[in-house]
């Protein structure tokens, strides 16, 4: 696979281990810029592991890893990337803005650039729709509104890529769905966007998807492709088709072959 300028990710031979297991294996991929690209699986199967790798949080990663053309935890990849976990990044007893303010003064030490931080939470903020909720307290807040005030963390520096880890998860569907509009809010200025989840509902809305199970790449391709490559009508359906076609293959290449005569 070569490094192409249009991707903002690029993996080869990606593998993590965590004690004596191995969570991901062997995963080649690419990540386009500019585009939402959905991790979708069912829950352990390594998303979360593969979100902290690109991120350079993650240990024990071999292979190759770049993102942004750069070893995954280059250090200047620092402010280039923002990550949203899946729990809230906030401070409860702070107010939204007190929470923008917190982490642009990290992010932007110094009093020269105090300016910029406030255009840069301002900013934040608005972009998430939380502009009438920006002097309530986080703890006072929804599980929705949480997820927009991390969000609003991970904006600040105007970074090129935003990893969300299930950013949707144990929320309505007008929640999910208000999210999803705003992800494509943020993908439509330029922002590539690595969102996982393990919904297959979910596919639809992205541009591309790489589908995971217990560790291995089933597919890197767009929706439409990988429904037209199973023959199927849905990326749930298109799922099962592809682990039972993973099963088969992986049998076969267990079963001892016969002795030619």
């Amino acid at each position: 696979m070569m490094n192409k300028p249009s991707d903002a990710v690029t993996a080869r031979g990606l593998s993590v281990i965590r004690g004596p297991r191995t969570v991901l294996h062997d995963l080649h991929f690419s990540v386009p810029r500019g585009q939402i690209t959905g991790l979708l699986g069912p829950s352990g199967c390594g998303k979360s592991t593969l979100m902290r790798a690109i991120v350079g949080t993650q240990a024990k990663v071999t292979g190759t890893l770049d993102v942004l053309g750069l070893p995954a935890g280059s250090p200047p990849l620092r402010a280039r990337i923002g990550y949203v976990t899946q729990t809230p990044s906030v401070y409860a007893d702070l107010t939204v803005h007190q929470n923008l303010d917190y982490f642009a003064a990290i992010l932007t030490p110094g009093r020269r650039a105090a300016a910029r931080r406030r255009t840069d939470v301002t900013r934040a903020i608005t972009a998430v729709d939380l502009t009438t909720h920006a002097d309530a307290l986080a703890k006072n807040l929804s599980g929705g509104q949480l997820n927009r005030v991390s969000l609003a963390v991970a904006l600040l520096g105007s970074p090129e890529i935003l990893v969300l880890d299930e950013p949707t998860v144990g929320l309505d569907p007008v929640l999910r769905r208000d999210l999803w509009t705003l992800f494509h809010d943020i993908a439509a200025q330029g922002t590539t966007i690595l969102v996982s989840s393990h919904a297959m509902d979910e596919a639809e809305r992205c541009h591309r998807l790489l589908l995971l199970r217990e560790g291995t790449l089933l597919a890197d391709e767009t929706p439409q492709g990988i429904l037209t490559r199973t023959r199927t009508t849905t990326v749930e359906e298109a799922f099962l088709h592809l682990v039972d076609e993973a099963a088969t293959e992986a049998a076969a290449e267990t079963t001892p072959k016969e002795p030619a005569r």
